[in-house]
């Protein structure tokens, strides 16, 4: 099957109207945890959406400052409104979308290009590398006379999982050379609004009532305030250009021309990284250059008191900070598949710090509070994150630095940890859980209510310590010490999987020693048993594996996280927190677990061709819902309509290495 050319650039069929124009949304991001999203239409559908959200403790501290631009050209007498807005009684005014002739993506940047009678202009954004500051450039590509730019900035200052109500608010707007300087409150960040010579105006006028209808999907507070603090105007002649500069930066830069020729030199590096290393770029289609890309904007820096060049991974956009499980299981495909191994290094150092009791941190509360130990499976990723790297690098020196490190993680894990996670000495196998507490990476809690406990001895959770005893010896021989006893351990693991093996239904168990008995739900879990590098499994159960997941929970975006035909199945993923927390793995489809099932098919199967056309239906997906990037989550029924993040770290990593995998 050949592979689609998909091509990221809209016409007005797109663009003109505005239920497709605002379900398409597009991200920016800066390296750091910052970022900038909206939709095609201009609109704000999300309190996420915004110019500048700025990462004031990188990678979190997440704040939004400026929301958006409304701006408006004036062109031989013709007035357009280039924005829309929709209004807390739903009235949506103006319709700027209306404007747009065209919508592309260069790279990871927003392009828009308006027509007004004869003129054309064109807006795009995109944000500085490693800084929090956001640029938008208008450039005049056709007019038989000069136009004039109002651009009419709001902005905010609040965490970016909130909601504004303004009245009463009296922020600080001064004048400043090339623009304004914006004080929120006492003690506030100051950041500023600039550009080139432009006429400024600073005002303080509070817009109420924006409406943002995804938050009104999901069940949560939908309207907000944005103070208008100032109105910018610039004049424009044919083949000119001007750029508006958003910042929380001390000193930022402010030559649009020369700041975006270091975006596209930055972005052409990414590409020339992953071209170097991988053979199969040479004949890779647009839509997976488009995920190393994607990639990058995942990857973030953690720093440090005794580790200024920590790094991280953001586990979606536009709400979820870095979490240790996603970390983990993205790191091979947002780092090693791109060829920046260093990255990967860089990455899994700054995590060893944060080993404890054997335990890596699920999360790392955006508040800065002390990060939460409660993951099973974590530190066993993170092993096998170790291995994808060696595997990749060779690089011994680094293994030696961490051996100790992991050995620590597994003599936890053998002894007991947290939560009941511990070795039973019965079968080798690792049981974990309590009451009240999710450990697995299937983790949705409303209230004290588990939706999924899992607990006992979870599959996926016993295929990953097999590989992490597989991998130890593994190391020890590399670095010539003792490999018997963990041959040894790694055998008596291999014994006891067999106990997953439901013989009835040709599968796994999910759960086994559960109090309630051994769970024979069919979820994807079971899949890690094929896809690790190392099975447990004979190879005729892992076909019968495959077989199962194919014929049950394969849709065309991922795995569905429950069977149709189970009691609890829900098939779409909508409503207040409560109704969507209880289908989150409960039918919902999860993109991430479409690598797993493609290496897993490629494994029992041998064909690549057939591995790959899995995959194909995720390049027409990267362009009807976060552009360019790939869903955290789809419905289970058809049209499994994209939900969630609109740009979830593992979903692209597990793509791209999947396709990188099968196009060898």
């Amino acid at each position: 099957m050949p592979e689609p050319r998909v091509s990221l650039d809209w016409g007005r069929e797109i663009c003109g109207h505005l239920g497709t124009a605002e379900s398409r949304e597009w991200l920016c991001a800066n390296g750091i945890g910052g970022f900038a999203s909206g939709t095609i239409a201009g609109l704000l559908t999300r309190r996420y959406h915004g110019l500048l959200v700025a990462a004031l403790k990188p990678p979190l501290g997440r704040t939004l400052l400026v929301a958006k631009v409304d701006d408006s050209i004036e062109y031989g007498g013709l007035m357009r409104p280039l924005f829309a807005n929709r209004w807390a009684d739903g009235t949506v005014e103006p319709h700027g979308y209306r404007e747009i002739e065209r919508f592309r993506l260069e790279g990871t940047s927003p392009v828009w290009a308006y027509a007004c009678a004869d003129a054309l202009l064109e807006k795009r954004v995109w944000m500085e590398p490693g800084a929090n500051t956001t640029y938008v450039r208008y450039r005049l590509l056709r007019a038989a006379g000069p136009v004039e730019l109002e651009l009419k900035v709001l902005v905010n200052y609040r965490d970016h999982h909130a909601a504004t109500r303004g009245t009463g608010w009296q922020m600080t707007v001064e004048p400043i050379p090339g623009g304004l300087r914006v004080v929120a409150f006492e003690g506030a960040h100051p950041f500023v609004l600039l550009a080139e010579g432009p006429e400024v105006h600073p005002t303080h006028t509070w817009h109420h009532g924006f409406h943002m209808a995804r938050e009104q999907e999901r069940g949560l507070e939908y309207q907000e305030d944005h103070l208008h603090a100032g109105t910018f105007r610039m004049p424009l002649r044919p083949g000119a250009a001007s750029t508006l500069v958003l910042s929380a930066e001390a000193a930022p830069r402010l030559d649009g021309e020369k700041a975006w020729q270091r975006r596209q030199r930055y972005e052409t590096r990414i590409l020339a990284r992953w071209r170097r290393a991988q053979p199969a770029a040479r004949r890779a289609p647009t839509w997976i250059q488009h995920l190393v890309l994607a990639a990058d904007q995942f990857v973030v820096r953690r720093p440090l008191p005794d580790e200024p060049d920590g790094m991280s991974v953001i586990a979606g956009y536009p709400w979820f900070g870095d979490w240790g499980r996603d970390t983990m299981i993205s790191l091979p495909g947002l780092t090693i598949s791109t060829g920046r191994p260093e990255v990967a290094r860089r990455v899994l150092t700054t995590f060893a710090g944060f080993v404890d009791r054997g335990m890596l941190p699920n999360r790392f509360p955006d508040a800065g509070e002390a990060p939460e130990y409660n993951t099973v499976d974590a530190a066993l990723w993170y092993l096998e994150a170790i291995r994808a790297y060696h595997m990749a690098t060779d690089d011994d020196a680094f293994l030696t630095q961490l051996f100790p490190k992991i050995e620590e993680i597994i003599h936890w894990y053998r002894g007991g940890t947290r939560y009941g996670i511990a070795e039973d000495p019965a079968d080798g196998l690792l049981r974990s859980g309590e009451p009240g507490v999710q450990l697995t990476w299937m983790d949705a809690k409303v209230g004290k209510w588990v939706v999924t406990p899992r607990i006992g001895k979870p599959v996926e959770v016993n295929a990953l310590w097999y590989n992490a005893l597989c991998a130890m010896a593994r190391f020890a021989r590399r670095l010539g010490q003792l490999v018997d006893p963990w041959d040894t351990l790694a055998a008596r693991v291999r014994e006891g999987f067999a106990r997953f093996w439901n013989e009835g239904a040709g599968c796994c168990y999910d759960v086994i020693d559960a109090p309630e008995g051994d769970d024979r739900a069919l979820r994807p879990n079971q899949i890690f048993a094929v896809s690790l590098p190392e099975s447990p499994l004979s190879p005729e159960r892992q076909r019968q594996v495959v077989d199962a997941c194919a014929r049950h929970l394969l849709t065309s975006f991922g795995l569905r996280s429950l069977t149709p035909g189970h009691p609890q199945y829900q098939g779409r993923y909508a409503g207040g927190p409560r109704e969507r927390d209880g289908a989150y793995h409960q039918g919902t489809v999860w993109g991430w677990l479409l690598g797993p099932f493609v290496r897993a098919h490629l494994r029992v199967y041998h064909d690549p061709e057939a591995a790959r056309a899995f995959l194909l239906p995720m390049a027409h997906h990267l362009t009807d819902y976060g552009v360019g990037s790939i869903a955290e989550i789809f419905d289970g029924d058809p049209p499994f309509t994209p939900r969630g993040c609109i740009a979830q770290a593992w979903s692209v990593a597990e793509t791209l290495r999947a396709w990188l995998q099968v196009a060898l």
